[in-house]
């Protein structure tokens, strides 16, 4: 039941983190760019991806709703066996995994709709640089401002999937720990039980000679 819960919490982090590494399209225009780099052309990449984004499906943001909400009740779960492998482990992902959770939704998504929800596409054909209109100033910080919360979310969860395997590789520890005892007691058991059964055949052997054969034997 362990290795379950742990697929689930790896499987539900990796799916979340995958989808945070698809908004790198748009994040690595405006991510440690200096003013004299930070062009309208990048800028506006940026701000038409996420425009794109929030014209999507309204579906999909049920299922990755579910799918984060899935990894935090497993995580939660696992809390209850009160080991000190998952107090450590799990109670370090939980943390991870709820700022993450905490920053995706009091940044990121009241960000995307009150600025890009609305926001119609600017460009429906190829557009030169020089043919751009110049950046609205009042997009500018929210379009910086969801590159730095992405990158912060997926750095949290890049810890929760740290702590699962150290929590993986402890367990596996463990068990080859108890592996090697249980191999020491069973040769110990074999041990003792071939000298126990050595002397009662030893015994055996004197009870069945004659009087005269233990004399002998005695004298020798």
């Amino acid at each position: 039941m362990a290795g379950l819960r742990m697929s689930v919490v790896v499987s539900a982090t990796a799916f979340l983190l995958g989808l945070l590494f698809t908004h790198w399209i748009a994040d690595s225009l405006t991510l440690w760019k200096s003013p004299e780099r930070q062009t309208d052309l990048r800028l506006w990449t940026s701000a038409t991806y996420y425009a794109i984004l929030m014209h999507g499906p309204p579906q999909l943001a049920y299922v990755y709703a579910g799918v984060a909400l899935l990894g935090a009740v497993t995580i939660l779960w696992s809390l209850r066996d009160g080991r000190a492998g998952n107090l450590m482990f799990d109670g370090g992902s939980i943390f991870l995994y709820l700022t993450a959770l905490a920053v995706y939704l009091y940044s990121v998504v009241p960000n995307l709709t009150a600025n890009f929800s609305k926001l119609p596409l600017p460009f429906t054909a190829p557009t030169t640089a020089e043919k751009l209109p110049p950046f609205p100033p009042s997009l500018r910080e929210p379009t910086l401002e969801l590159a730095s919360s992405h990158l912060v979310c997926s750095v949290v969860l890049t810890g929760v999937l740290a702590l699962q395997a150290g929590r993986w590789w402890a367990e596996q520890a463990d068990v080859d720990e108890d592996d090697g005892e249980d191999g020491e007691d069973g040769g110990m058991r074999g041990e003792r039980d071939g000298d126990e059964t050595g002397a009662e055949t030893d015994k055996t052997a004197e009870e069945s000679m004659s009087p005269t054969e233990v004399r002998r034997r005695v004298k020798a």
